[in-house]
């Protein structure tokens, strides 16, 4: 199972993506993290339920000094992400 995430708020300068990828390979997931031009952080994440729901809930709330207003999540497709792996990768 993969799912699809767009952060919006005060979610970048905080440490957002490196705090984000660190809780998702603690939780066993793949996928990866990255900035928007737009001030947003997008991520593309699979694996178990549990661990997905576990990470959107940290979403929600990011690392001290994020000021999370939305976190959008849809369903995608788990062929695109590397299983195995976790990257943050450059912005975009």
């Amino acid at each position: 199972m993969a799912k699809h995430l767009r952060i919006t708020g005060l979610v970048q300068g905080v440490g957002y993506r490196a705090t984000f990828a660190r809780q998702a390979r603690a939780l066993g997931l793949s996928g990866w993290v990255r900035n928007r031009q737009d001030g947003s952080v997008e991520a593309t994440i699979a694996g178990n339920i549990q661990a997905l729901e576990r990470i959107v809930a940290w979403a929600e709330h990011g690392p001290a000094g994020a000021q999370v207003r939305s976190v959008a999540v849809k369903e995608v497709d788990d062929g695109v992400v590397t299983e195995g792996e976790f990257q943050i990768l450059p912005s975009a």
